[in-house]
């Protein structure tokens, strides 16, 4: 297989025409873990339907005492789902995908899989498909639990194109009507509704070839043609299983081995759809005017020369924006964490990731506390700081609200035959 090419048509299972419903799809698994009402809600719509809430385990859930036999019930879900014919097999396919979101925007997408054997999440890989930000190694564990002896994978993995020519998935805008229509259905709670449509054997060639030229135009002697979005430790969970399988069977076939891909969506990064929003950062439990004296001193901070980097601290009622003059990255919020890791570790505190300015500013008036707003990352920054710093800090950015994340659609058998 070409290097570059590490996405293909994967044989893909959907379920048939009287198995989908609207209450088939439900939303990532990594999503709404704070608010249990979420879950319990889509328990109520499901009801006895067959569903994707069956073959996932949503994470609220994955602390709680029961989580073994959650685990086993799922992958029985599985086992049933495939004995009782709810899917329809679509072998060697590409979906092409029209997701509207919650804001009422369209965002294109096309769901095949991808090669874990060109895929490494750690800080300065220079492998074709790589995370954007930094994976934790203790979240992998219990979600390789759930994938080993699972029959089947469901992605909530989206990975980012840089397409700015827009040569891989928009073309197939002006193909749907020649395609065959596989679904179309609302998505609960607000998730908006999604389409999806069967890529023909001519368009799939079309693709793999603009994929390759994305990788051989770029000029990088590694180019980074796939970057994570969203699911980057479900990805991760992939690779580790796949590792572990490697190495229990050794001189096994690799390249027919169903464990070596991953299911995944491609979005491309320049989807008017797309949105980054930056996620800033509170800090209590500290002495505020040392962190803020250290931190000055640590990355020459200015409030009235102007730099590249900036951001505002919220701290004793005051809102004041600083200037970095002693980068250590491509980006503020990398300088800003760099510096906060250690200061934290030397220093003691803690630190959360809030999603709205206001919320900073009231979290920010507590005593011992220290609030810091970030600007929001261009989406032109993202594959350059990448290429540069490697994998970004954990909260780099957001991609859209929680309602407009990926919904569990298509399937993929992961056990050999």
């Amino acid at each position: 297989m070409n290097q570059i090419t590490a996405f293909s048509a994967a044989d893909i299972l959907l379920p048939e025409k009287n198995s989908m419903s609207d209450a088939w799809a439900v939303c990532a698994c990594d999503q709404y873990t704070g608010e249990p009402a979420y879950w319990a809600e889509t328990e109520r719509l499901v009801g006895e339907k067959p569903s994707t809430l069956r073959l996932i385990l949503p994470e609220v859930y994955l602390e709680d005492a029961d989580v073994t036999e959650r685990i086993a019930k799922i992958q029985q879900s599985m086992q049933d789902y495939l004995k009782q014919g709810v899917f329809k097999v679509y072998p060697d396919a590409m979906v092409y995908v029209e997701r509207i979101q919650s804001d009422g925007k369209m965002r294109a997408g096309l769901v095949g899989k991808i090669d874990l054997e060109q895929y490494d999440y750690n800080k300065g890989s220079v492998s074709p498909v790589r995370a954007t930000e930094a994976t934790v190694p203790e979240r992998i564990p219990p979600r390789v639990r759930i994938r080993r002896g699972a029959a089947l994978e469901l992605p909530h993995i989206m990975i980012l194109l840089d397409d700015v020519q827009k040569t891989v998935i928009e073309p197939l805008a002006a193909q749907k009507d020649s395609m065959e229509p596989l679904y179309d259905t609302a998505l609960m709670q607000g998730g908006g509704s999604i389409k999806g449509w069967l890529v023909p054997a001519a368009e799939q060639t079309r693709i793999l070839a603009a994929l390759t030229a994305l990788g051989t135009g770029s000029g990088e002697e590694h180019p980074l043609v796939y970057a994570m979005g969203d699911g980057n430790h479900s990805l991760a969970t992939a690779k580790a299983f796949y590792e572990e399988w490697k190495a229990a069977n050794p001189g096994a076939d690799t390249a027919n081995c169903p464990m070596r891909y991953a299911l995944v969506e491609l979005v491309n990064l320049h989807s008017p759809a797309l949105e980054f929003e930056a996620i800033h950062r509170i800090l209590n439990q500290i002495d505020a005017e040392k962190l803020l004296k250290d931190m000055t001193a640590a990355l020459d901070l200015r409030s009235d020369e102007v730099a590249q980097q900036a951001f505002t601290v919220l701290c004793g009622g005051k809102k004041m924006v600083f200037y970095i003059h002693r980068p250590t990255s491509n980006l503020t919020v990398g300088s800003v964490q760099s510096f906060l890791d250690g200061w934290l570790k030397a220093n003691g505190g803690k630190i959360d990731y809030i999603h709205g300015a206001d919320v900073v500013e009231k979290l920010a008036a507590e005593p011992d506390s220290l609030g810091i707003l970030l600007p929001d990352m261009q989406k032109a920054e993202l594959f350059p700081t990448v290429i540069k710093d490697g994998a970004l800090p954990r909260k780099t950015f957001s991609m859209g609200h929680a309602a407009d994340k990926r919904f569990y659609m298509e399937c993929r058998k992961i056990t050999a035959e």
